[in-house]
Parts: structure tokens; C-alpha cells; sequence
């Protein structure tokens, strides 16, 4: 019987299973799809299918650069239990895909499930991952970041739980090697005071309007003079940029200065382009 590529696609449909398996399958079950079904199970590839409605909530966190280190992207791959996020495969397989994306220009999922790697799509590779490890695994983020003069530097922490992406952007014709030990520093920062902007200017207005409001009622619930209720006001949302912006923050290794302040004094030149946190389930 004549294997038709709909034939294939219809088991594929039932099953959760990757074409090629498919494919062998109906090939070894003349073309029977009961039989390709059965064939499949005898081998526990099904099990990807009976897996996909689980729950992810553990992980790791997967990063590549490029050559020159001026792109990088990190990638959340999630599965069932810890256990098996230590698992070899599923690391290789968190490895691969964080190098391909960056091999392929790829800045989304739906980009990188549909991607070829070793000619097979990804989508079809994580399905067959699942039936070997027998837990459900989905590629949940990623985050790519890039910078056109200068480097990226990433850390990841946690056991690969929480990691970040930093880019800097430096001189003309600067060494980033100058850079690397600061750079890992300031990654390291944004580990540990998770700021969620670069800047105070990145602050969506709707927020700021939002802290002043919280503060304004507050304030005038408490009894608070009118006259002095702006400028208390004005010093609340300093501490609120102080808190959420990486520039403004306090410098982990240096908290009586700005992160800004500790560049300005210890690399002249160097700035902060960009950056990515992420942390496993959040």
C-alpha cells in the first residue's frame, strides 16, 4: 500500500508523534492505521501524546551568543519535575535549540518550533523527546537581545533557574575583554535587584500615574497637608525609578552609588544597552 503523506499527517494527528516515526509506523503496519497506532505504543512513543496536558512548572534555563558576543538569546525550556530537568538529553536538547536560534536569527517560539534542526522540524524532535523521557516538556520563552557595538553578558543562576542577558554598548574600537569581569558584575545585579527598566524614561506613564494616585490617597488618609503632599509625592516616585530601574538602582557591590555612577567612574565609555531576566515558571 502507498504511504501518502495524508495518511501520515492523520496518524501524526491521533498520536502526537513526529512524521518520520509516523511514517515508519504505517510502513511497518501496511498502511493499517489501528496497527500503526498499536505499532507505536509497543515502543512507548505514544506516551508523548498522553503526556502533553500536564503541567511544566520546572525547567532550565538555556543561553547562546553568537561568535562576537553581540547577540545572545536565553530560552525556557519547561518539563514535569526537577529530576528530569537535570536529565542529559533534555539539556542537550536546551542546548541545541538555544544555539539554533541564534545559527537561524530566530527571536520567538513559534519561530523555533517550526525551525529544522539535523533536517527534522523542532516540533517534531520535542514530541519524540517527550516519548523517550516520559514527561511532558514545552518551550515555553525566549528572550533574544543584541547590540551593534559592543557585547552581551549573560549569567545564569539557581542551577539554571534564573538567569540574565546584558548588553553593553562600548567605544569605537574598544576590547570588550576590557569589560568582561564589569559586565558579569552588572549581570549579576540584575540577578539580585530584578529590576524590571532600564531606565525611568522606559516607565509606562499609565504606572507612574497609578504610584501617584496609591501615594496621594495615602497620603491624604493619613492627615497630610496639602502643600507638602506634592513634593512627599515627588520623592516616592524617585524611590520608585531608585527600585525598578537598573540604571538607578543601588550597585550591589557598591550600594552608596548608582549603577550608573559605579560605570561613570569605572568605565567611561561603557553603557548599558539592554537587558533580559528570566526566571524558570515565572
Amino acid at each position: 500500500m502507498t504511504i501518502t503523506a495524508q495518511l501520515v499527517k492523520d496518524l501524526r494527528a491521533k498520536t502526537g508523534i513526529g512524521m518520520m516515526e509516523c511514517k515508519k509506523a504505517l510502513v511497518a503496519s501496511d498502511g493499517d492505521m489501528d496497527k500503526a497506532i498499536l505499532y507505536l505504543r509497543e515502543r512507548g512513543m505514544s506516551r508523548a501524546a498522553q503526556k502533553s496536558s500536564r503541567t511544566t512548572s520546572e525547567g532550565m534555563l538555556f543561553t547562546h551568543s553568537d561568535s562576537s558576543q553581540q547577540q545572545a538569546v536565553m530560552l525556557e525550556i519547561n518539563c514535569e519535575t526537577d529530576f528530569v530537568s537535570k536529565n542529559s538529553d533534555f539539556n542537550s536538547f536546551g542546548q541545541q535549540l538555544a544555539a539554533l536560534a541564534i545559527t537561524k536569527h530566530i527571536s520567538s517560539v513559534e519561530e523555533l518550533t517550526t525551525a529544522t534542526h539535523d533536517g527534522r522540524l523542532v516540533k517534531d524532535l520535542l514530541i519524540d523527546l517527550v516519548s523517550k523521557i516520559g514527561e511532558n516538556i514545552t518551550i515555553s520563552k525566549l528572550q533574544k537581545i543584541s547590540t551593534e557595538q559592543g557585547f552581551v553578558s549573560s549569567y545564569i543562576h539557581l542551577g539554571g533557574k534564573l538567569g540574565t542577558l546584558v548588553a553593553f554598548k562600548t567605544k569605537e574600537g574598544a576590547n570588550k575583554d576590557d569589560y568582561a569581569e564589569l559586565g558579569r558584575d552588572v549581570a549579576m545585579h540584575v540577578i539580585a535587584s530584578a529590576p524590571r527598566y532600564l531606565q525611568s524614561s522606559d516607565v509606562d506613564a499609565t504606572e507612574v500615574e497609578q504610584e501617584k494616585a496609591i501615594a496621594h490617597k495615602k497620603l491624604t488618609e493619613e492627615g497630610k497637608p496639602d502643600a507638602i503632599i506634592p513634593k512627599i509625592i515627588a520623592g516616592q516616585i524617585k524611590k520608585f525609578y531608585d527600585e525598578t530601574c537598573l540604571l538607578q538602582q543601588p550597585y550591589v557591590k557598591e550600594p552608596k552609588v548608582s549603577v550608573q555612577s559605579y560605570l561613570h567612574k569605572h568605565a567611561a565609555g561603557l553603557q548599558v544597552a539592554g537587558f533580559v531576566r528570566m526566571q524558570v515558571g515565572e
